[in-house]
């Protein structure tokens, strides 16, 4: 159990998938700076927030909803959580998260929808079996099966993210094909990694424009 303090955002989980550098310079260094994909998704999820509340017959639907774990010490708000009326009067919550591209090969917005559904089953005291992903470039969902394979990753990322950012260390950068899409690519500096002519380059630069 986590004290509530100790409460890790959402979407640090998603961050450290991508690369744990990011993770830390985001939720340890407290950095940001954005690009065309993060202003994207952003809107795209403001978008969603600002909805107004739905209710028919068999549905409720919730928006921008708090969600956290007290046991995978999590918080965060869930984009949109369905609530479908059972056979037997109760109701059955499927979150939706938004996101603003295409399916991805990794499974980073898969563990990330998951950590919303561990949420959801704690608070609730509910069983979640499945939980859908929404991507603006094909407008259509797709559903997630909460398998026990991705639930047991889910747990295991939230306890590394706790890990690294209870040790406050940043990992060194580490060079990819990912951090071209980076927003945080000027400050992390990926390029320079064992180049210190460059790293002594790029600091003259930032001393000149100043």
């Amino acid at each position: 159990m986590h004290s509530e303090d100790n409460l890790v955002m959402l979407s640090a989980l998603q961050h450290f998938l991508f690369c744990p550098r990011q993770c830390a310079l985001i939720h340890v260094e407290q950095l940001w700076a954005e690009n065309r994909l993060t202003a994207e998704g952003r809107i795209l999820h403001e978008r969603v927030h600002t909805a107004a509340r739905e209710s028919r017959r068999k549905i409720r639907v919730e928006y921008d909803m708090p969600i956290r774990s007290v046991a995978l010490g999590l918080t965060g708000r869930a984009d949109v959580v369905e609530f479908h009326l059972r056979e037997d009067g109760s109701w059955q919550p499927y979150p939706v998260e938004y996101k603003r591209g295409r399916p991805k090969k990794h499974d980073a917005d898969m563990v990330q929808l998951c950590a919303q559904v561990l949420c959801l089953e704690e608070m609730l005291n509910t069983h979640i079996p499945e939980a859908l992903l929404y991507y603006g470039k094909k407008r259509r969902r797709f559903p997630v099966e909460m398998s026990v394979t991705l639930r047991n990753k889910t747990v295991e990322t939230a306890g590394a993210v706790h890990e690294m950012l209870d040790s406050g260390k940043t990992p060194a950068p580490q060079y990819g094909k990912h951090c071209g899409k980076c927003s945080l690519f000027d400050l992390c500096l990926p390029g320079t990694v064992g180049r210190p002519g460059k790293v002594a380059g790029y600091m003259q630069k930032m001393v000149e424009e100043e």
